[in-house]
């Protein structure tokens, strides 16, 4: 078994180890076997930027399922057969066998990709089991997976708002659209023992201090025209208003790049994180839907206190509750995820934004992105703050319990 080694805060969450012993495998070797794992990486990346589903969540599971197949067919290794062969063609079949299921159009992309990878494999006993362990653990998981709800059609099932009243979601200008995402709280976990197993406490009643406050914030800083956000905060609104998952992707290759744990560990580590963004997702949905707050933007124009008809956000607001915020549900789920798994400090990397063109911004802490998630948010005027930290906590609660559940999800099957 080659596990992922568990960083100090995994042990400050109450996690026990995913595995409890390794195999030595020399430093020079491993370097020269995860290469294979970042190509696979890219591909999977590059197989949902061309071919990915209208809805995140339904990116995630792809992510989820093949490289959860991945870490299973890895994480053992046969006797007799050479580690790092057989993980490298493992690794391969796992992923390459969900891709080519859950996105069939890539199949030619994706059987050149895989054909030079074994191509690479000297023929044997190691690539041939490997193969079957990756063919085995993707179908596994493709069937454990049917039905589970994540399809676009599931995820964006009919959800009527209720009547119009202080506090109560509606659909919003300039579209005014119907609510999205909210079968995301009907689907199946992965790992939760129920949807609203996390969810969060109510979010700040209408006459409280801290519901004045986030208002005048968001009234503030999140306008169109506000004259008191900078320059540098509405960068930082727009840097981080593309899909998590597009912007997410790249620090999480920089991690899987800079580890040293080998294919298994880093097949973990994809599988982990993707598991618990897919629970996350499902969860926030859960408790988004459970209160039906209104948006900064329904609640700045028709609220009690000093409504201006007239407001207008930065950004359009996106057609779904407010409480709480799912771009920051899904960043406090990575930076749980990345720092027990990699540590919370790296060295420095540069990070792009699709929706900040010519922008460069230089990160050395995995919570410094959900830093700028809590604040871009508010800047764009679509959410209050309340409702990101509210998201921070409910993703890092559970990836924590994804991640005290580690070994229970990766046991082959």
């Amino acid at each position: 078994m080659s596990p992922l080694r568990i960083r100090p805060v995994l042990v400050a969450l109450g996690a026990t180890a995913l595995l409890t012993a390794s195999v030595a495998v020399p430093r020079a070797a491993a370097a020269d076997r995860t290469s294979t794992t970042l190509t696979w990486y890219d591909a999977t990346a590059e197989t949902i930027a061309a071919a990915g589903a209208p809805t995140q969540i339904t990116n995630s599971r792809t992510w989820a399922v093949s490289w959860l197949a991945a870490a299973r067919a890895t994480r053992s290794v046969p006797a007799g057969v050479e580690r790092g062969l057989y993980q490298e063609a493992a690794l391969a079949a796992a992923v390459h066998r969900a891709l080519v299921t859950l996105a069939p159009s890539r199949t030619q992309q994706l059987d050149a990709t895989y054909k030079e990878t074994l191509d690479a494999i000297p023929d044997g006993p190691a690539e041939e089991r490997g193969v079957a362990a990756g063919e085995r653990q993707a179908d596994l998981v493709l069937t454990s997976r049917e039905g589970d709800g994540l399809d676009p059609a599931s995820v964006n099932a009919p959800y009527p708002p209720r009547p119009a009243a202080p506090g109560v979601w509606q659909p919003t200008p300039p579209a005014y659209a119907p609510a999205a995402q909210y079968g995301n709280r009907l689907a199946k976990p992965f790992v939760l023992t129920t949807r609203s197993q996390f969810r969060l406490g109510p979010p700040p009643a209408l006459d409280t201090a801290r519901y004045a406050a986030d208002l005048a914030e968001v009234r503030t800083y999140g306008a169109v025209d506000s004259t008191a956000r900078s320059t540098h905060q509405t960068e930082t609104a727009t840097f981080w208003l593309g899909s998590s998952l597009a912007l997410y992707t790249e620090p999480v290759r920089v991690a899987l790049s800079r580890t040293d744990q080998g294919i298994a560990g880093q097949a973990q580590l994809v599988a982990l994180l993707h598991v618990a963004l897919v629970d996350t997702q499902i969860a926030t949905s859960d408790s988004k839907y459970a209160y039906e707050r209104w948006r900064p933007v329904t609640a700045i124009r028709t609220g009690g206190i000093d409504p201006d008809p007239d407001w207008t956000p930065l950004h359009d607001t996106p057609a779904h509750p407010d409480y709480p915020s799912g771009h920051n549900t899904y960043s406090g789920a990575a930076e749980t995820v990345l720092s027990a798994l990699v540590g919370p400090r790296t060295a420095p990397f540069d990070l792009t934004s699709p929706t900040a063109p010519g922008v460069t911004r230089t990160y050395t802490r995995w919570k410094q992105l959900s830093d700028e998630n809590v604040d871009a948010r508010v800047f764009s005027g679509i959410h209050t703050r309340s409702a990101d930290e509210a998201g921070i906590t409910l993703g890092k609660n559970v990836a924590g319990y994804v991640l005290r559940n580690a070994g229970r999800l990766l046991a082959s099957r």
